[in-house]
C-alpha cells in the first residue's frame, strides 16, 4: 500500500517505538491499515505531480475525460444489478459528499453462488456486518467491561490458593501455618501491580499494555519480550482455563472422560463464535457467568465466615499430611509463586483502554480499581476460610469444593457453586480473547507482528487475531491431550515477565517525566517489578524441568520472528516511500512515477487461432502501444501452417515464431520474455494472456493454466507484467 514515512521528527516510522506510533495517531480505527503521508512525502508527491503536469501539459484535460459517469449517476438512481433475478432492486452503492461513493452492506455480498451461501451463513452466525461509524457504540460501558475483562482474574482465585496451599503441604502440616504470610504477601504484589497498572493507564491513555510501556521505555527488544511473554500466557489462558473447564465437568460426569478434548474443542468454537459477534454482543453474552460466579464465591465466603464466627474463629486442624520435603527458603518462593497465578489477566483492562467508552482512561481505571478490589477480597477471604477449616488439595476434590461441602452440606447450594465454577473456568478464556488480538494490533502497527492484524472484521472486532487465538490454543490443546496438570507449568512465566518489563518500564517513566509526586509513583512501580522478577526467577527456576523450558525457549523466538518482521516492513516502506523525482531520468520504467518515461511493448502469446485469441490480439491492439504476437511450436511443419494462417489472418500483428523441439512451452516463452527484457530494459514488456472462464470449477483441471504458470515463471523478473483477457464460456 506504500510507504509508511517519516514522523515529524525526522524518523522512520518503523524505526519509532510503538508507543510513539501510538501517541501520533488514534487506536483501533479502521483505517489504522492506510496511514497518513508525511510532510516529506506530501511535498515529493507535490513535485512530482508537477512533473506530470510540466512534461505532459496536453495530456490533463484528455485524462479527465471519460466516457462514463464514475459516480454511477450522481443524482439520479444509480444502476443496481439484481440478485438471483429478483423484482426488487439491491442498491450497492449511495451518493455521500461531492466526489465520493459509499458502499452499503449489499456489496460487500459475494457475487458467487457460493459465496452467496457462506455470506449468509456467515451473518446468521456472526450477525450482520456493522458500519465503521458504530465503533464508538461497541466500545464498553464500565459493567460490561467487568466480566469481559476479568473472568480470567477472578476465575483465577478457583485455584490459586489451592496451587499455593498444594506446595506448602509437601513440608507436612506445620508449614500450612505459612498460608496467611505467604497470602499476605501476596496481597502486597496484588495491589501493587494493580496499583502500577492504575498509573499506568493513566500515563498512556490511548493503550497501556505491556508491550507499548516496555517498548517505549525500555526499548524495542524488552518491549517485544513483554509482548511475547503475553501472547504466551493469553494463548495458555485459553488452554488451561478451557481443559480445567472441562476437567470439572468430566469429575462431575466421568462418563465424558474420553470426550474430553472433542468438548474442550466445541468450547474454543463457542468462545471464537461469541467474540466474532464483538465486543458488545460478546460481553452481553459472556457477562451473566462472571456475575453469577461472583455471587456464588461472595456467598460461600459469607457464609463460612458467620460460621467461623459461631466458633470463635478457630481454626480446624488439618488432617495428617506425609511430608515429601523439607520447610525451606525455596519451598516458600514456590509456594509464593505458585498462589502468583491468581493474578494472571489483571493486565487485561490496560491492554483494552481504548475500547471502553469515554473517558476512556477513567473508565478502565475504575474497572480495573473494581477488578483488583474484588480478587483482594475473594482471595483473601477464600485463603481464610480454607485456614480456619484445616482444608489440604486432595487428588479427588479440589479445595474449593471442599469448602463449600462443608459451608453448605445440604441444599442446593452446593451444586450451584460447583457450575458456577465450571463455567466461570470455561470462560475465562474471554479475557484473552480480548487482549490477545489488541496486542497484535499494537504490534502490527509498530512493525513488528503482520499487518493483517491490524484489520477490523464485519463486526468491528480484529477477527484475524481472534482466529489466530483460537487456532493456536486448539492446537495446544491437541497436543497436550486436554491435560490441566501437563499445562501448568507453562503458565505464569511469560505474564510476570511482562509484569516485571512493565514495572520497570514506568519506574524509567517516571524518572524521565519528573511530574507531580514522581516518587511515591516510581516506588509503587519499583515495589511490584521486584516482587514480579522474584516470581518470575522463582517460576521459572522451579518449573523449568517440568514444561517452562518451553516458555523460555518460546520467547527469545517470538522477538526474533518479531524482529525480522520489523526488518522487512523498514526496508520495504524505505523501498515503496515517496521521494522527490531525481533530476537525471532513472534506469528502468519500475523506477519511474510519471507516465512520460514509461515505454510499452505488448505481447501476446498465441497457440492457435480461436476468438479468444483474435480477443486478445484486438484488445491488445487497441491499447496503442506496438504489439509482438510469439507461438510457439513443437515442429517446423506447425510453424510454417501458422504462419500461413497468420498471412491469411491478414499480418495485422508483428509475429514470432519459436520452435520448441523438446514441447516445452511455458519455460521457452519465459526465457524469450527475459532476452527481450535484457536488450530493452527501459521498456515496459506487457503480457496478455487469454483466460477461459468457466462455469463448473472441476471444468479447470481440464484445460491450460497459462496465465497463472506463466506468472509464476517471471515473478522475479522485473519489468515484465502479466495480465488476461477473460473470455466467459457458458458450458
Amino acid at each position: 500500500m506504500g510507504g509508511r514515512g517519516r514522523d515529524d521528527r525526522g524518523g522512520d516510522r518503523n524505526d519509532r517505538s510503538p508507543a510513539e506510533a501510538d501517541r501520533a495517531s488514534p487506536v483501533f480505527s479502521p483505517s489504522a491499515e492506510l496511514p497518513p503521508l508525511d510532510p516529506d512525502e506530501e511535498e515529493a508527491l507535490r513535485r512530482i505531480g508537477q512533473r506530470w503536469r510540466s512534461e505532459a501539459p496536453g495530456r490533463s484535460p484528455h485524462l479527465r475525460k471519460l466516457p462514463l459517469d464514475p459516480a454511477l449517476g450522481r443524482y439520479h438512481p444509480p444502476p443496481a444489478p439484481r440478485r438471483l433475478g429478483r423484482l426488487t432492486r439491491v442498491e450497492m452503492f449511495q451518493p455521500d459528499e461531492p466526489g465520493e461513493l459509499v458502499t452499503t452492506s449489499s456489496a460487500a455480498v459475494p457475487a458467487s453462488r457460493t459465496g452467496r451461501a457462506l455470506a449468509r451463513a456467515r451473518r446468521i452466525l456472526l450477525g450482520p456486518p456493522l458500519s465503521s461509524a458504530a465503533l464508538l457504540q461497541e466500545r464498553m460501558r464500565k459493567l460490561v467491561a467487568l466480566p469481559v475483562l476479568s473472568s480470567d482474574l477472578l476465575s483465577s482465585v478457583a485455584y490459586g490458593p489451592e496451587a499455593m496451599v498444594a506446595v506448602l503441604a509437601l513440608a507436612g502440616a506445620a508449614a500450612l501455618n505459612l498460608t496467611l504470610p505467604i497470602a499476605a504477601g501476596l496481597v502486597v504484589l496484588m495491589i501493587a501491580v494493580g496499583l502500577s497498572y492504575r498509573q499506568t493507564i493513566r500515563a498512556y491513555p490511548h493503550g497501556a499494555g505491556s508491550y507499548l510501556v516496555a517498548s517505549y521505555n525500555l526499548g524495542a527488544r524488552p518491549g517485544l519480550a513483554a509482548a511475547a511473554g503475553l501472547m504466551l500466557d493469553y494463548i495458555l489462558t485459553v488452554a488451561v482455563s478451557v481443559s480445567a473447564g472441562v476437567h470439572a465437568v468430566t469429575s462431575a460426569l466421568p462418563g465424558l472422560a474420553p470426550l474430553a478434548v472433542p468438548l474442550g474443542l466445541l468450547v474454543i468454537a463457542v468462545l471464537l463464535a461469541g467474540n466474532l459477534r464483538g465486543v458488545r454482543a460478546a460481553g452481553n453474552l459472556f457477562a451473566l457467568p462472571t456475575y453469577a460466579f461472583l455471587v456464588a464465591v461472595a456467598l460461600l465466603i459469607l457464609v463460612g465466615m458467620v460460621r467461623a464466627a459461631t466458633r470463635g474463629f478457630a481454626p480446624v486442624p488439618p488432617p495428617p499430611v506425609p511430608v515429601v520435603e523439607g520447610l525451606s527458603l525455596l519451598l516458600v518462593l514456590r509456594a509464593f509463586s505458585s498462589g502468583a497465578t491468581s493474578m494472571t489477566g489483571i493486565e487485561a483492562v490496560s491492554n483494552a483502554t481504548p475500547s471502553f467508552r469515554p473517558v476512556e482512561w477513567r473508565n478502565a481505571r475504575t474497572t480495573l480499581t473494581w477488578m483488583l478490589s474484588l480478587l483482594v477480597v475473594l482471595f483473601v477471604g477464600l485463603i481464610v476460610l480454607i485456614h480456619l477449616n484445616g482444608l489440604v488439595p486432595r487428588a479427588d476434590e479440589t479445595i474449593l469444593s471442599q469448602l463449600a461441602h462443608r459451608t453448605f452440606p445440604t441444599g442446593p447450594w452446593y451444586a450451584l457453586i460447583q457450575a458456577a465454577t465450571a463455567t466461570i473456568l470455561l470462560l475465562a478464556a474471554n479475557t484473552a480473547f480480548n487482549g490477545f488480538p489488541r496486542l497484535l494490533f499494537f504490534m502490527a502497527r509498530g512493525g513488528h507482528a503482520p499487518r493483517l492484524f491490524l484489520h477490523l472484521g464485519d463486526r468491528l472486532g480484529f477477527s484475524n487475531g481472534i482466529v489466530f487465538l483460537a487456532g493456536t490454543a486448539a492446537l495446544i490443546l491437541v497436543a497436550f491431550r486436554g491435560e490441566t496438570a501437563l499445562l501448568i507449568p507453562l503458565y505464569a512465566v511469560g505474564v510476570f515477565l511482562a509484569f516485571t518489563l512493565s514495572q520497570l518500564g514506568m519506574v524509567v517513566h517516571w524518572r524521565r517525566a519528573r511530574g507531580a509526586h514522581w516518587r511515591k509513583r516510581l516506588a509503587v512501580n519499583a515495589v511490584g517489578a521486584v516482587l514480579s522478577a522474584l516470581v518470575l526467577a522463582t517460576s521459572a527456576v522451579t518449573k523449568f524441568a517440568g514444561g517452562a523450558w518451553v516458555v523460555v525457549v518460546a520467547v527469545p523466538l517470538i522477538v526474533l520472528v518479531s524482529l525480522r518482521i520489523h526488518r522487512h516492513y523498514a526496508r520495504m516502506d524505505r523501498a515503496l516511500r515517496l521521494a522527490p523525482p531525481p533530476a537525471t531520468p532513472r534506469f528502468g520504467w519500475e523506477a519511474e512515477e510519471r507516465p512520460q518515461e514509461v515505454r510499452h511493448l505488448v505481447v501476446v502469446p498465441v497457440d492457435r487461432f480461436n476468438l479468444a485469441v483474435l480477443r486478445v490480439l484486438a484488445y491488445a491492439a487497441s491499447l496503442g502501444p506496438p504489439v509482438l504476437a510469439v507461438h510457439i511450436s513443437p515442429e517446423e511443419e506447425e510453424a510454417d501452417r501458422f504462419r500461413e494462417q497468420w498471412e491469411a489472418w491478414g499480418d495485422h500483428v508483428r509475429l514470432e515464431v519459436l520452435v520448441s523441439p523438446y514441447r516445452a512451452v511455458i519455460p521457452p516463452l519465459a526465457h524469450y520474455l527475459q532476452a527481450l527484457h535484457t536488450l530493452r530494459p527501459d521498456l515496459a514488456l506487457t503480457v496478455i494472456v487469454p483466460e477461459l472462464v468457466l462455469r463448473r470449477r472441476w471444468h479447470r483441471l481440464l484445460h491450460h493454466r497459462t496465465a497463472p504458470r506463466l506468472r509464476r515463471a517471471l515473478r522475479e523478473v522485473p519489468g515484465i507484467v502479466i495480465t488476461s483477457v477473460p473470455l466467459h464460456v457458458p458450458c
